[in-house]
């Protein structure tokens, strides 16, 4: 089977791009990032890059690449730019491939278009990114509600930060889904690390061959 999963959050800033780069270097897969918002500094593209271990070639270019970090319907009008969602087709590509959103569910493309309803056209298993810190029950059970009303499959949720026991097994339960594991917070974060960390906490083959 080749995988293509499609990495999102319940938020922004959550570290979805750090489990995108390990899964993507556990799969040895291509990575494409949509949407770019803020270029100034380092790219999730650039990230990836830089902590998956894959060579470069392996990283696809964005559709859109916009030059402010917000929401990527506001940077899209700063620079002067219309985002077509229609142009928001997956690459095709050899072996696996890592799609990952920018921020949640619901942020917004344009004026009429979030990230959900590319999502939703796609059909891809989606990967859905939580923090283990207060707050997570909630908005990760939002973010499964957001995905289920518009039958978009979910392959499970990644947790990420200290362990929580108890909201992690609070959601898997309330929100019907699989727990795949938690990446803990790193405090030397470097490729060799991320990808140690991964493979103690994750078994994604496992959890393909059970999905399959």
């Amino acid at each position: 089977m080749t995988a293509r999963f499609v990495i999102t959050g319940t938020d922004t800033g959550i570290g979805k791009t750090v489990f995108a780069a390990a899964l993507a270097g556990a799969l040895n897969a291509r990575y494409w990032k949509p949407v770019q918002s803020g270029l100034e500094d380092e790219t999730d593209s650039d990230t990836v890059v830089r902590l998956s271990g894959l060579p470069s070639d392996h990283i696809l270019p964005e559709t859109y690449r916009l030059s402010t970090p917000v929401s990527p319907h506001l940077s899209a009008r700063l620079d002067g730019v219309e985002i077509d969602a229609a142009r928001l087709e997956p690459p095709e590509c050899d072996g696996p491939l890592i799609i990952e959103g920018a921020g949640g569910l619901l942020v917004p493309l344009t004026k009429e278009t979030v990230f959900a309803d590319v999502f939703a056209r796609w059909r891809i298993p989606v990967i859905l990114c939580a923090r283990t810190s207060l707050g997570t029950i909630n908005h990760t059970l939002l973010s499964i509600e957001a995905l289920r009303s518009r039958d978009i499959p979910i392959f499970g949720v990644a947790f990420i930060g200290p362990e929580n026991a108890d909201s992690q097994a609070t959601i898997a339960t309330i929100g019907q889904v699989k727990a795949l594991g938690r990446l803990p917070l790193l405090e030397n974060l470097t490729a060799e690390t991320l990808r140690r960390a991964f493979h103690e906490h994750f078994d994604i083959a496992a959890r393909m061959e059970a999905h399959a």
